[in-house]
């Protein structure tokens, strides 16, 4: 091994290591380097995350509202509907009044009428 600058070794002596890593040497600046991009990405993304909770949560917080504005616009349209039934029956039992009562008309002018004239008169 030789010696380096001011007795120290040198990462070029450490013929162990590279022998260990194939040859490679990772110094600790790329080590360091290596971890401040995984700490940025990780960092990003947790924000990213929470951006989208956010936007999630004021989203369902919107549907909810409008969710609320159509159960209220269908509560009032069953009211409506409940009413106009009601008319409507309302209405098929007077029909259904008018309609005997025009038979019992029928039965009084046929009665007032007589019989049918016949065309053809039996001689006698």
């Amino acid at each position: 091994m030789r010696a380096g600058v001011r007795g120290m070794r040198t990462v070029d002596d450490n013929v162990a290591g590279r022998r260990e890593n194939g040859g490679v040497t990772v110094t600790p600046d790329v080590i360091s380097v290596i971890v401040a991009i995984f700490v940025a990405a990780v960092t990003f993304l947790g924000g990213v995350a929470g951006l989208l909770s956010r936007q999630d949560k004021q989203t369902d917080a919107r549907f909810d509202k409008i969710d609320a504005r159509f159960d209220k616009f269908a509560a009032q349209v069953d009211t409506r509907f409940d009413r106009v039934d009601a008319r409507f029956e309302r209405v098929e039992a007077e029909i259904a009044a008018v309609r005997s009562e025009v038979v019992d008309v029928k039965i009084a002018v046929a009665r007032l009428e007589g019989p049918p004239p016949r065309l053809l008169h039996a001689s006698r």
